[in-house]
């Protein structure tokens, strides 16, 4: 049977260690920040999603949603009950701001019971997680009305949230969309369109569902230009505020999908269905990219969440799985065989899932404080170097967060050999349910040219200056201590390859922007392997310097200090292959025809 807990002692190192929150108390949303209140945040998020939600995992795995034929949608068993339980812990408004109901909590906060929600069911987390993306555009973007209508109830969990974007000739190149949005007379729109891949577009949660819908007025440019955000709720609402009358909107079908199947990933069809505009008119796009900036962070969580599921369960096995003797010679004499832990190849595996998990775990719980930061921060200054590295770092999370998870899911179910692809073990659905964080929020591929095409140029380049900075500085104080230095030596040779690769593009990008393009996966792993060193160097430090102190957890902070150099030793070496790929350029990538890679008769 697959496992799950809360690696609460990892997240309170980083929250309360590495972090150290309590520091920002003199900043507002962080006054009632102490380490009992996140211990009580981790312990108690930790408790409800492992013995609520992970049981329920592979009830929502099997069963799937089932839509009936007035095309209403029941949610896997048990999921009801679930969201009752979560929304009466409170748990959508911890992040939330006080005026709508919301405790006003940092974003770390939040952060961490994504991670927990995500590790023990994603198809459940995903109905809760649109709804705070949903929640933030309307937040940012919607009348005084429209906060006061929605927001209170959105963040209780009382009604929950969607984004409606892809259509089914279009996805990414959102200015081809044709869903229509005709003006009425009594202010609102008539909605007509087909959406596709419309994550939790319709259950039984919740009594209403408000969907934030792109289309485009009569008249608008056709381009992204000319897009504009609607809010199109499920039941229209009374004047009393409560919902009334069923809109004109239904789910036509059920996507069967490879995983995520507890989360109800919807064909909806808009004949006519009133909703109201969310901003100006054809400025719906910047609108719904405050939802998807948030989603995108969201996802790159997902992508540690699954990695960390399938990293325990590996664990769990390869102690108890005995099979071989260890190179060097039998380490348990007694038994018939050893455990395959003795085993290199085992272990290689298992420590690129420790790397990688502990990493972005510290780089995700970093980009809250970010979030926090680029509000609350005491100087202008400061908001604007928050904003800067959160923009610049979100596709990084996102695009190389998940590639990575996908990465270690698949590995721990090698780790289990044959068993790993026998349904009864579960790892499985880790790698199918995980797969989905690499495609959804803007593919990675998207991601990357986010990443190269956009942030890295913005305002001159201030953001990946300030990044170079950042690292530079921890590298330097590293370089001090004797322990840390082959570490920091190492993730400063990598930092140097993202400089050079920098430095390329600036080169080479502007007289063929094929360049960038057929680079900027590359550029983006190389940056999210020194985003990743420069938290192993930040966690090891800090490691250190508890030891230094004298502690009774000698064995936790020594652990952190050998991953630490494992990643040096094992990750940052690709920085210079990856770079090396970059300097080839785009000529041999793009010269063939495309009747060229079809396969003659």
């Amino acid at each position: 049977m697959p496992i799950y807990q809360a690696p609460a002692r990892d997240l309170r190192f980083v929250i309360n260690e590495m972090i150290d929150l309590e520091n920002y108390n003199n900043l507002p949303g962080f006054e009632a920040v102490s380490s009992d209140l996140v211990d009580t945040v981790v312990n108690e998020a930790g408790k409800f999603c492992a013995e609520v939600l992970f049981p329920l995992n592979e009830v929502g795995d099997r069963e799937g949603c089932t839509r009936h034929d007035d095309g209403s949608v029941t949610t896997p068993t048990g999921f009801k009950e679930a969201f009752q339980q979560y929304r009466e812990a409170g748990w959508g408004t911890l992040s939330s701001p006080e005026e709508f109901g919301g405790q006003g909590l940092p974003h770390v906060l939040g952060f961490v019971v994504e991670e927990l929600m995500g590790s023990s069911n994603q198809a459940f987390a995903m109905y809760p997680g649109l709804t705070t993306g949903a929640t933030a555009a309307i937040l940012a973007k919607g009348s005084e009305e429209q906060k006061a209508t929605y927001a209170p109830k959105m963040i209780s969990g009382q009604w929950t949230g969607t984004m409606n974007l892809t259509e089914p000739h279009c996805g990414t190149d959102l200015g081809l969309i044709r869903t229509k949005a005709e003006p009425q007379a009594d202010g609102s729109f008539a909605i007509t369109g087909t959406k596709i891949f419309i994550s939790s577009g319709e259950h039984d949660m919740a009594e209403n569902i408000i969907h934030l819908v792109l289309a485009k007025t009569p008249g608008a440019p056709d381009s992204s230009k000319g897009i504009s955000l609607f809010i199109v709720p499920k039941f229209i609402l009374n004047e009393d505020g409560t919902p009334g009358e069923r809109n004109t909107l239904s789910c036509g079908s059920i996507e069967e999908k490879m995983g995520i199947h507890g989360n109800s990933t919807c064909v909806m069809n808009y004949d006519g269905a009133k909703g109201w505009m969310v901003g100006e008119e054809n400025k719906g796009l910047a609108a719904m990219f405050i939802m998807m900036n948030a989603a995108r962070l969201g996802v790159g969580i997902q992508g540690l969440a699954q990695a960390e599921v399938a990293y325990q369960n590996a664990v769990a096995y390869a102690k108890d799985r005995r099979q071989g003797r260890a190179l060097t010679g039998p380490v348990s004499p007694d038994e018939k065989a050893d455990s395959i832990f003795v085993h290199p190849d085992v272990r290689r595996m298992m420590m690129d899932g420790k790397a990688f998990t502990e990493a972005q775990r510290a780089l995700y719980l970093y980009g809250g404080l970010l979030v926090d930061l680029e509000h609350a921060a005491q100087t202008e200054e400061e908001r604007q170097e928050a904003d800067d590295l959160l923009g610049l770092l979100t596709p990084v999370l996102k695009g190389y967060g998940t590639d990575k998870g996908y990465d270690v899911a698949t590995n721990m179910q090698q780790v289990f050999g044959g068993h790993g692809y026998i349904e009864e073990w579960g790892v499985s659905q880790y790698v199918r349910d995980v797969r989905i964080a690499m495609i959804y929020e803007g593919t990675n591929g998207i991601q990357a040219m986010d990443l190269c095409g956009r942030k890295l140029a913005a305002n001159g380049g201030r953001a990946i200056q300030l990044f170079f900075a950042k690292v530079d500085e921890t590298i330097a104080e590293a370089k001090q201590d004797e322990t840390l230095a082959p570490i920091a030596e190492k993730i400063e040779k990598a930092n140097g390859e993202l400089k050079a690769a920098t430095m390329w593009f600036m080169q080479n990008a502007m007289a063929n922007p094929d360049h960038l393009g057929a680079g900027a996966h590359h550029y983006m792993h190389i940056m999210g392997i020194v985003a990743h060193g420069w938290m192993w160097l930040r966690m090891a430090k800090t490691a250190q310097d508890k030891l230094a102190e004298g502690t009774t957890d000698t064995a936790f902070y020594e652990a952190k200090i050998t991953t630490a150099r494992y990643f040096a030793d094992r990750f940052t070496p690709d920085a210079g292959s990856l770079r090396r790929r970059i300097e080839t350029g785009a000529d041999s990538m793009m010269e063939l025809s495309v009747e060229a890679f079809e396969r003659a008769a």
